[in-house]
């Protein structure tokens, strides 16, 4: 009983900035993971996964059901891990999660209405089974195993990460039983995709269309720009015509109204123009792979330390970061009180940011803290060969730089892409740097537990 209420309490302080905006955190896109639901609708840029997991906690009545259910399940793996660890007990765990929601971007990301949370609750997820299967009860597996999947398939960012946890697994050596319990999240996540893909837009595809955002980065960085140049007007591409006068922003290229994405030679609106390029685009990236490998590679890796330095929350707080259109769905789907919640937001009335943008200067001491005890713990577990200690330690970190990799190099560099998975720096640090008495908190193997039981 003390342990659920600890995981409860835990779950709430994670999502305080909800509270103090009096309505969840919203940002553009929310709007379109809320239609995937309300008319029903299959984006033809965002799989069908995260949309469909906030509708069983909002049932179009109140989104304060999804960050509640976002907080308490980032609350129940933190104490999935450190009960792994030997470390569980409520009052530890409460204040686990006050460092956490006290000194890092963590409830930013949880009481927001996006995937973003689901990053690092797929790497959690993925490193519990792979180094914390024989102290899980049945019931705790199962869980992790379809959260994993759910959370690695709510955003296409997550699958190259969750990869490779599975590579460092089989460089760990920890046995091919191992390997397989992490890839699985992955595995479930490629599987859904797949499936969803296949109903929503007739295609057996992970992304159907995700080679149109591969082009905007290669275009932003320059090779597919000059490739554009080298092979018109011969190729023939629609591109060719606006050689001269590409976006030199991956965003501008995707959603500015007057790209070429969007807008035709004629003038004219271009309905799904995303869709429509995204042949062309898997051809022009073609060649330009062939044509400059070395410039994608190096751009590629410039693009990484960006998104590594960029971890600040505040790029989502503003009235302008949500838009006009998330508030047309909520009008649509959801009652008039909901919708009068929204509006009287913090948010909405643009005094949210400032409160965000404060604790920037807080939470990057905090990470240039962690950074030298995180190193810490690692030394210690390899030092006395802690398989279990060093894999989770290592998953923690692969899995915040994985992330900097997968959305910096394919995407662009934003702060909350990082904001999302760099507060798992801290708690390693947490976790792996004191020096816990042996014992203190002694863990055996949970055979048989319940759902309801998983936080004893």
């Amino acid at each position: 009983m003390k342990a659920g209420l600890a995981v409860l309490l835990g779950g709430l302080l994670l999502i305080w900035p909800a509270f103090v905006n009096r309505y969840p955190i919203i940002f553009s896109d929310t709007g379109a993971f809320l239609d995937q639901t309300v008319t029903p609708l299959m984006i033809w840029d965002k799989p069908w996964i995260y949309g469909p997991f906030a509708w069983i906690f909002h049932q179009h009545l109140t989104l304060w059901g999804v960050v509640v259910a976002q907080g308490l399940i980032v609350s129940h793996l933190l104490w999935l891990l450190a009960r792994t660890l030997g470390l569980a007990s409520p009052g530890r765990h409460l204040a686990i999660c006050l460092a956490l929601a006290a000194l890092t971007a963590a409830p930013w990301s949880a009481a927001l209405v996006m995937p973003d949370i689901m990053t690092p609750a797929a790497v959690v997820s993925a490193g519990l089974l792979g180094w914390g299967w024989d102290r899980l009860g049945r019931w705790e597996r199962g869980w992790l195993l379809i959260l994993g999947c759910v959370a690695t398939a709510s955003h296409l960012s997550n699958l190259p990460v969750i990869f490779a946890l599975t590579v460092l697994a089989g460089l760990l050596r920890t046995g091919w039983a191992s390997v397989a319990r992490v890839a699985a999240p992955l595995l479930g996540a490629v599987a859904l995709l797949l499936a969803t893909n296949l109903v929503g837009h007739g295609r057996l595809s992970i992304s159907p269309y995700g080679s149109t955002f591969f082009l905007a980065r290669l275009i932003a960085d320059g090779p597919a720009a000059r490739t554009i140049a080298a092979e018109c007007p011969a190729s023939g591409w629609y591109l060719c015509a606006f050689a001269d006068r590409l976006p030199t922003n991956s965003d501008d290229f995707l959603w500015r109204p007057d790209s070429p994405v969007n807008r035709g030679l004629d003038g004219q609106a271009i309905f799904l123009g995303g869709v429509i390029l995204a042949p062309e685009a898997r051809a022009i990236i073609a060649t330009t792979l062939r044509r400059e490998p070395l410039s994608v590679l190096a751009d590629m890796a410039r693009n990484f330390l960006g998104q590594l330095r960029r971890s600040q929350v505040g790029d989502t707080l503003s009235r302008h970061d949500v838009g006009e259109g998330v508030r047309g769905v909520l009008a649509r789907g959801f009652p008039a009180s909901e919708v009068a919640r929204f509006d009287n937001s913090l948010q909405m009335q643009d005094r949210l940011k400032p409160i965000g943008r404060a604790l920037n200067p807080l939470y990057s001491a905090v990470l240039i803290l962690a950074t030298p005890l995180a190193l810490l713990g690692w030394w210690r577990a390899h030092r006395e060969r802690d398989a279990r200690r060093l894999g989770l330690l290592l998953c923690l970190l692969v899995g915040l730089a994985g992330n900097a990799l997968a959305t910096g190099a394919l995407s662009m560099p934003h702060h909350r892409y990082q904001a999302r998975i760099v507060w798992l720096l801290p708690l390693a640090a947490i976790l792996f740097a004191p020096r816990y008495r042996r014992g203190e908190s002694p863990v055996t193997p949970v055979a048989n537990s319940s759902c309801a039981s998983a936080v004893r």
